[in-house]
């Protein structure tokens, strides 16, 4: 008899996905101290997906009333996921770069407003291969996924996400116009605020 998805997930965040989270940030970490001027990054961190999380995810739909996912365990790619928190704008290009050195990319995505004239998640994300000396050797590396999702943003672009994730994202009921309207009102001051402090950078770096 098949166990339920979700104790499956369970045993399985428990016994593989967060043994390995912590040695994949230690990966990362590895790679993006070669230079630690640039690119300047605030945080790494790497962690397994939670199945309260998971279980969500598992009942998204499609437009046509299917379920997105028939296989969530083989199919949801980031049941570990990562963050690199990096200060400016010109950071995350650069950390970017050093990403496609050292690690083999799946799948790149800018994740930005579909039109001009919105404001709201702004991020670059990655699907990549799982490097296989972050399985422990207890573990059968057959067991491990073979993808992780790394995402990357600036201080105000991970401060606004986070924000709206937990205020509207998980909102019990749908938000009305006003409070649609303040949510859209920070993020373009966050959008704002990264392109003043790049600027700010960038002329204060300049030699007298």
């Amino acid at each position: 008899m098949t166990a339920p998805l979700d104790q499956t997930y369970i045993a399985r965040h428990r016994g593989i996905l967060s043994p390995i989270a912590p040695l994949l940030e230690s990966f990362i970490v590895d790679f993006m101290s070669i230079d630690p001027k640039v690119p300047r990054v605030d945080r790494i961190t790497a962690r397994a997906k939670d199945p309260d999380s998971f279980m969500k995810k598992t009942q998204k739909m499609n437009k046509d009333g299917t379920l997105h996912y028939s296989d969530p365990l083989a199919q949801i790619q980031d049941q570990i996921g990562a963050r690199i928190i990096v200060f400016y704008l010109d950071d995350v290009e650069a950390t970017c770069a050093r990403v496609m050195k050292y690690m083999t990319v799946a799948e790149e995505t800018v994740k930005e407003p579909e039109s001009e004239w919105e404001f709201g998640y702004f991020g670059k994300h990655f699907v990549l291969t799982l490097p296989a000396d972050v399985v422990p050797q207890d573990l059968d590396p057959q067991s491990a996924p073979r993808l992780f999702e790394l995402q990357v943003r600036t201080l105000f672009q991970h401060a606004w996400s986070e924000a709206n994730h937990d205020l509207v994202y998980k909102a019990p009921q749908e938000l009305n116009s006003s409070q649609n309207r303040r949510c859209a009102f920070t993020a373009a001051q966050a959008w704002g605020a990264d392109r003043v402090f790049q600027e700010l950078f960038a002329e204060l770096k300049q030699p007298p």
